[in-house]
């Protein structure tokens, strides 16, 4: 490891006297850190290496995908797409929290079946007033 920092310092060491340090763009700013305190410690450097590489985690990318859905169905009349809609919402909050594993239950995200037992029972009791 030894001659590794040393040929990283040698290095660094001629930049600096070719000038490559100077006017950066970012000079005399101060440094910008991440908040990763809600990252698990030991899943940080990962996180880390996959957004330096345009990645995110695919809980990430499902969460993403789950909040497009749910703003879509805020502003969708009532039709038979918006039902589609809300089965997909429910399978990518499925697929969330599995992924999610062994970890609290507590966080998981809610399937969204408050629209359709709100329909059924207006539905029932509509049909219950009838008879």
């Amino acid at each position: 490891m030894f001659a590794f920092e040393k040929l990283a310092e040698q290095r660094i060491q001629e930049a600096r006297r070719k000038g490559e340090f100077d006017n950066l763009a970012l000079e005399g700013k101060p440094l910008v850190f991440e908040d990763d305190g809600n990252v698990p410690e030991d899943l940080r450097l990962a996180y880390k290496i996959l957004k330096n590489a345009d990645c995110l985690p695919p809980e990430v990318e499902i969460k993403k995908e789950i909040r497009r859905t749910e703003e879509l169905l805020a502003a969708m009349p009532e039709t038979s797409e918006r039902y589609k809609t809300i089965k997909k919402l429910n399978a990518l909050v499925l697929r969330y929290n599995m992924l999610r594993g062994g970890r609290r239950v507590d966080l998981d995200l809610p399937e969204m079946y408050e629209h359709k037992l709100v329909e059924r029972f207006s539905r029932e009791t509509g049909n219950a007033g009838d008879r």
